[in-house]
């Protein structure tokens, strides 16, 4: 019993000295609190940067230049570029050859060809992927033998047939616009390198044949607004059957006329529409030029006044690029 007693002495002696050495140290400095601007789980990750592609047309037509350039939305020292290219559902993406820059530049030769950017960074690894553009190919016409001569006005009788005004159903600009802000003057020199006129008189023949003060018409289930001044008249217009004329040239167009279907409608609508787009059967229409008055045979004769209407989401380059492939 003497000999534990003595031990429980021991051991609380220890425990006392250990104390007291606790006691002379310096109280030791806390951890800083890891506030939210330091604490990486808590910090938001920098956006991803984007790439956005610019230049894409709303439609092309077969053999049509396509320039498209890759606008990335922030700035950084990275320019490894490939463009990447696959037809309709393909799956694999393929490397364009040759396009490795910030621009892309091709032919319009394939209809629904996707493409997208990318831009690498110095480790070869992908900064940053647009989304996939679509290349859509749309000749209106048509691009065979027989299709390009209906264009010209070469076609027998029996190939014309009657159409529903719903050919030319839309929202629609006219080009007057255009010609006179000099947007079209690009089209006018491309006619004088092939024509047999200067491109001031082209300019000249076309500026009789596009003015117009209707900026706008709207066709939409029968029913035909037009817009001067921001100003619309509207009525509902009716088949009225349709006229082949021949030129002077020897080729042909024909006028596809609509009527008023209610004649003591409006004073200020004309009693007569009539279309001519190039086209002789039913077929969605890309652009046309109207005849527009109150005498049906009258306007049958007009030939050098042509007020010409593209659709009204068409900007001055799509309107000058569909021009020149006419």
């Amino acid at each position: 019993m003497k000999k534990l007693s003595f031990i429980s002495f021991i051991f609380a002696l220890q425990v006392a000295l250990v104390a007291c050495g606790t006691e002379n140290e310096p109280t030791s400095t806390s951890t800083p609190e890891v506030t939210d601007a330091t604490t990486s789980e808590e910090t938001e990750a920098p956006e991803t940067a984007e790439i956005h592609i610019e230049g894409l047309a709303d439609h092309y037509h077969t053999g049509d230049q396509v320039e498209l350039t890759a606008s990335l939305s922030e700035n950084v020292d990275y320019d490894h570029w490939h463009w990447y290219t696959k037809v309709g559902e393909q799956e694999e993406w393929e490397a364009a050859p040759g396009q490795e820059g910030q621009t892309y530049s091709g032919e319009a030769t394939t209809d629904g060809l996707h493409i997208k950017a990318t831009l690498y960074d110095n480790d070869h690894e992908v900064f940053a992927e647009s989304d996939p553009v679509s290349i859509e190919i749309d000749d209106h016409h048509g691009h065979d033998d027989e299709s390009k001569q209906i264009y010209q006005g070469y076609f027998e009788d029996d190939q014309v047939e009657d159409r529903e005004l719903s050919d030319w159903e839309g929202d629609w600009q006219s080009v007057y616009p255009y010609l006179e802000n000099g947007t079209l003057d690009e089209v006018f020199e491309h006619k004088a390198r092939h024509g047999d006129m200067t491109a001031e008189e082209y300019k000249d023949y076309y500026t009789v044949g596009y003015e117009t003060d209707v900026e706008r018409i709207v066709i939409d289930n029968g029913h035909v607004s037009f817009y001067t001044n921001g100003e619309e008249a509207s009525g509902d217009y009716e088949y009225d059957g349709y006229e082949i004329l021949t030129y002077e040239k020897g080729n042909r167009g024909v006028r596809f006329i609509y009527k008023l279907a209610d004649a003591a409608e409006s004073d200020d609508l004309p009693q007569y529409i009539q279309f001519s787009d190039h086209i002789i059967f039913p077929s969605e229409s890309h652009h046309y030029h109207l005849y527009w008055g109150d005498d049906r045979t009258e306007l049958l004769n007009e030939v050098t006044h042509w007020p010409t209407y593209y659709p009204s989401e068409y900007d001055g380059d799509d309107i000058v690029r569909d021009l020149l492939a006419h």
